[in-house]
């Protein structure tokens, strides 16, 4: 079994550091927040004081961080993960960043002679906590083959996308995607009932014709049809409306880099703002069907 590193104790970091705990592994866990920690602790994983301290035997060092500044800065700075990792060690970065910063990381992983992949996931706290998350990964395929079964025990689906950076580059496609099919989704649902059918109904209807699609036969943003939906919940968020603005902000900042049209993604990205403007972006993001439906 491998010491591994784990910085990073948000609500997705946490079940996986504990599923790595839990599998055997020794897990040296870091997190500014002392509750967190203390949850770590409880999981299985040993607190450590700062980065030196959680990463210096460490074979493996896993980062769960909110965005790009951070990522560079827990590895680059003059106490980060660079300074005091020992020779060989690899490092999966888990966070959901922009795609130059991932790069940016990692090449400057590689010239200090460590292997480094991102790995962006998808699946939410169910399945981080559940150990079924989806991992999509980037870098050489020496790093990924090393990654992979650290990996394999926090997910169940781990894809090899190619190059540094396009694990990112993955992430933040599925999930503009994601969000165009939700909001489409939701105006259905909408639409429908103010023409006087019923959310089931149509429901029975277009989940087995061709407007079928994830987010209305797994995540159904209109109450009733999917009884495990946050809609059903008041839309208690399992993946929030903040953290899918994130990822649509990523998708059109990478979109103008390459300047590729993204006119849906851009429109997504314009509704989930509102949400946030509105002061409801803690809800699930498939609440955006109360900014449709005028309930907001």
């Amino acid at each position: 079994m491998s010491v591994i590193a784990f910085i990073g104790l948000g609500n997705m970091g946490l079940g996986m550091a504990a599923n790595l705990a839990k599998s055997g592994h020794a897990v040296r866990a870091l997190d500014i927040s002392k509750d967190a920690m203390a949850r770590a602790v409880e999981d299985g994983c040993v607190a450590t004081k700062n980065s030196e301290d959680a990463v210096k035997t460490a074979d493996i060092v896993v980062t769960m961080l909110p965005a790009g500044t951070h990522v560079k800065l827990v590895y680059g700075s003059a106490d980060g993960v660079f300074a005091h990792a020992k020779p060989g060690a690899l490092f999966i970065d888990c966070s959901t960043i922009d795609v130059a910063s991932a790069r940016e990381v990692i090449a400057a992983a590689e010239d200090k002679g460590f292997a480094m992949i991102d790995a962006p996931v998808s699946g939410g706290v169910g399945g981080a906590q559940a150990g079924t998350l989806t991992f999509m990964c980037g870098g050489t395929k020496e790093a990924f083959a090393r990654a992979k079964p650290a990996l394999d025990i926090m997910g169940k689906n781990v894809f090899h996308a190619g190059d540094a950076g396009n694990g990112q580059v993955a992430k933040i496609c599925n999930n503009m995607l994601l969000g165009i099919h939700m909001i489409g989704t939701c105006e259905a649902f909408n639409l429908a009932e103010r023409l006087g059918l019923d959310a089931q109904t149509f429901y029975d209807i277009s989940s087995t014709a061709s407007g079928q699609n994830w987010s209305m036969t797994s995540y159904c943003p209109a109450p009733g049809p999917v009884e495990s939906a946050p809609s059903n919940r008041d839309y208690q968020a399992g993946f929030t409306a903040a953290m899918m603005l994130k990822d649509l902000r990523l998708a059109q900042e990478a979109a103008s880099k390459a300047k590729a049209p993204t006119p849906l993604g851009a429109q997504s990205e314009a509704l989930y703002a509102l949400m946030e403007s509105s002061g409801k972006d803690g809800l699930d993001f498939s609440g955006i069907m109360k900014l449709i439906n005028g309930s907001l």
